[in-house]
């Protein structure tokens, strides 16, 4: 007979029968708790069925019954029990990855890989560029898109607009995503190809780049008129027109100018050392500096408050579009900054006879002959104080042709 309410109130210590396997196990403490005992393929076992302060006797004895009858049909409860719960805990570890891999989109990828990635990078700004062009271009279409779930067709819909008009950036943000998607699969967020590689997936939906790649030249003022230019130049006031005087002289890139800092300059050896982390090549550039752009550095005043030549707002770095205005307020916006650096190299090239290789390292540009880089050990610097002295002096409208290398 089952126990009574009373019984089980005051049982003592001890295993108490309720019928059908059914106990009462009662500790010395006083706690109370049921016990299933079966005997099955002549093994005898017990099975918990909860403390009494959670499992009501009545709910007790139909858990019991139902136990009864599965192993009446031959079906151990407690193997049944560790079974489901395996089963269940697989649906969950299933579910938790599908819940994972659903919240790995791209943009989550892309971070992810930037910020791995940028500790090795020499350039600060490039990270921002991944982030930049990956912002502008590809998260319209797959930022917030579980990267398991991106195909070619996404890669395609994110280039094609791009591709003949931007050419270079296309490329830059195919080999970015296709990079990312790379870190993705070796973290287990996606299989299978990588659909942003060239070879062998996206060259058959769009042409190669050499194809539709559009040549586009600064817009490079005539050396025949850069006298006379200069000449104007020199009239105008204000740090900006002495930084782009300076430009000029030196042949060197704008953003070498703009953050340029008396630290680098040694007037006493008329030298000017751009450092490696702000050359686009990464080595360390020297620089001869001419008669005429010595004079110019010898007037500009210094700025307690800044390292810079030519400081800007703040007394930080002047913008790019801080030179560039010079030449619109001079009614030549048709000319770009950069484009001087291109006069300097026709002037050299049709007027002189200084060595190619001197004005493509005044230039400081990388030497692309592999075998030709390892023999040139030297930067021509004397060749190059000769070259920049010329350039200054053409520049200054008194160069004639007898005077001319």
């Amino acid at each position: 007979m089952p126990l009574t309410a009373l019984e089980i109130k005051n049982a003592k210590p001890g295993m108490h029968a309720d019928g059908n396997g059914l106990y009462l196990n009662v500790k010395p403490g006083g706690a109370k708790s049921w016990i299933f005992r079966f005997q099955i393929s002549g093994r005898r076992r017990e099975m918990g069925l909860g403390s009494l302060a959670n499992v009501e006797p009545v709910a007790a004895r139909a858990e019991a019954a139902r136990l009864k009858a599965m192993v009446a049909s031959g079906t151990d409860p407690i193997e049944q029990k560790r079974k489901s719960k395996a089963e269940a805990d697989e649906i969950a570890t299933a579910e938790e990855l599908e819940q994972q891999l659903e919240a790995a989109t791209f943009r989550v990828a892309a971070e992810k890989y930037i910020a791995a990635q940028e500790a090795g990078w020499s350039n600060h700004k490039h990270s921002q560029q991944w982030t930049n062009t990956l912002k502008t271009y590809a998260y319209p279409v797959i930022g917030d898109m579980p990267v398991r779930d991106i195909t070619a067709q996404h890669i395609v819909e994110i280039l094609k607009p791009i591709w003949s008009t931007k050419s270079e950036t296309a490329s830059r943000v195919r080999m970015r995503i296709e990079a990312v998607l790379n870190s993705a699969k070796l973290m287990g967020w996606r299989t299978g190809e990588n659909p942003a590689v060239w070879r062998g997936g996206l060259e058959a939906a769009l042409p190669r780049i050499s194809k539709v790649r559009r040549v586009r030249h600064h817009p490079a003022m005539p050396w025949q008129d850069i006298a006379p230019f200069m000449a104007k130049l020199r009239e105008r006031e204000g740090i900006s027109p002495r930084a782009l005087e300076f430009v000029i002289l030196t042949a060197a890139r704008s953003g070498e100018v703009r953050n340029a800092s008396w630290d680098e300059i040694d007037l006493d050896r008329a030298l000017w050392v751009v450092p490696a982390e702000r050359m686009k090549a990464g080595r360390e550039h020297r620089v001869p500096l001419s008669k005429a752009a010595i004079k110019l550095l010898e007037q500009l005043p210094r700025i307690d408050k800044t390292p810079l030549l030519f400081p800007g707002m703040h007394n930080g770095p002047m913008s790019d579009m801080t030179l560039g205005a010079v030449l619109k307020r001079m009614d030549l916006g048709q000319f770009t900054v950069h484009g001087f650096r291109s006069t300097f190299r026709d002037w050299a090239a049709e007027s002189t006879s200084h060595s190619p290789e001197a004005v493509e390292m005044a230039l400081a540009h990388t030497v692309a002959n592999r075998v030709e880089a390892a023999y040139r050990r030297g930067d021509l610097f004397e060749k190059r104080r000769e070259l920049m002295e010329d350039w200054a002096t053409w520049c200054c409208g008194s160069m004639d042709s007898a005077e001319r290398r």
